[in-house]
């Protein structure tokens, strides 16, 4: 009888401190992805106010088209990048969120 709530202890304090290993994990995936979407957001500052600067100092109707055309190419193509990086990183942070479970779920079955 004492074994089985020794047993029970010791999978309960297992399990805390998988939780723990997990919520760390998050939390570090969580802080790459406010460190890039912080970084995105003042690189996209910078190039739309470029653009707005270039856009003003245009000489003819046609080269303002061009300077807009070229800065929409260029945010969508930045857009692009900024989505398949957070992708990865949403990934990398879901795996590394669960990898401390594994060893636990191994056991179970």
């Amino acid at each position: 009888m004492t074994q089985t709530f020794e047993d029970a202890g010791n999978f309960g304090k297992e399990f805390v401190d998988t939780g723990l290993k997990s919520l760390a994990a998050l939390s570090k995936g969580a802080q790459a992805i406010a460190v890039e979407s912080a970084e995105y957001a003042k690189k996209s500052f910078e190039t739309g106010n470029a653009a707005l600067e270039k856009l003003l100092s245009a000489k003819s109707l046609e080269n303002a088209f061009e300077i807009q055309a070229d800065y929409a190419k260029q945010a969508y193509e930045g857009f692009l990048a900024e989505a398949t990086t957070l992708s990865g990183l949403y990934a990398d942070m879901a795996k590394d969120s669960y990898k401390p479970f594994e060893s636990v779920v191994a056991k179970a079955r």
